[in-house]
């Protein structure tokens, strides 16, 4: 059995497309197959001043973290600090990072592999040295994302891609998926969608025939950018032999 830490650099991941994030599929993701969780953590930031003063943001913050640790995880709290510089201006800081670091290094001794949820280049250096003592560190970000940090991980993950992991609605029943393009050739007009399924042996990978001309407003270009996440919905193509196809396609701002 793999055994397992999650370390969720929560601010990062609120701030960069990941608001509302699910911990409890967080736990289901490094449950499944060959793992175990051992470790799960996460960092957040919260303003003594206002929680003292904000009956509303104090109960709503609490609640919060409530939801967090009953998915079993330690809810790690950074107080914010409040600055202000030589002309006046307030400015307020909340950085886990070196929390962070020091825990997921100290742990790490009895763990097999580290999922990491964060878009944060300044934890390249935390990568390295988990990898220098047998990890395997997996990155899961959302947004703004460090091209390096990518690199320097074992795999990325964009947690667009991740079944349930943000509070969604599917538009057009469960069919409705989240994918990226791939062998997209641009004289034809066709490629393959990759998607996702979270199962109990962990994520598994599935891939579904696309032609162009079943895209919305998307410039054929996109699809030879493997960065850009598509929303499409599965259907068996009558006038094909019922082959499964992606329709209604439509490329996610993200």
């Amino acid at each position: 059995m793999l055994k397992t830490g999650i370390y969720v650099d929560a601010e990062n991941i609120r701030m960069c497309g990941g608001y509302g994030m699910r911990y409890d599929v967080l736990v289901e993701l490094a449950g499944a197959g060959n793992s175990t969780l051992l470790r799960a953590n996460s960092y957040l930031a919260e303003d003594r001043e206002r929680t003292k003063d904000d009956v509303e943001y104090r109960q709503k913050l609490y609640r919060y973290h409530d939801v967090i640790r009953q998915c079993g995880f330690k809810v790690i709290k950074k107080f914010v600090k409040h600055f202000v510089d030589d002309e006046g201006i307030l400015t307020t800081k909340a950085n886990a990072d070196m929390d962070l670091a020091i825990d997921a290094l100290l742990q790490a001794r009895n763990l097999d592999r580290v999922i990491l949820l964060t878009g944060d280049g300044d934890f390249i250096r935390l990568v390295l040295a988990l990898q220098n003592m047998g990890c395997r560190v997996e990155v899961i970000g959302f947004d703004h994302v460090s091209n390096d940090l990518k690199e320097a991980a074992d795999s990325f993950m964009s947690g667009f891609l991740i079944p349930g992991l943000l509070p969604i609605p599917a538009q057009g029943g469960e069919n409705r998926q989240r994918g990226i393009s791939l062998n997209y050739n641009p004289d034809r007009g066709f490629g393959f969608m990759r998607y996702y399924r979270l199962t109990p042996e962990g994520l598994q990978a599935q891939s579904v025939f696309f032609h162009c001309s079943k895209a919305h407003d998307v410039h054929d270009t996109l699809f030879l950018d493997s960065s850009k996440i598509f929303e499409f919905t599965i259907v068996k193509n009558p006038d094909n032999s019922g082959r499964t196809e992606a329709w209604d396609i439509q490329c996610l701002d993200t």
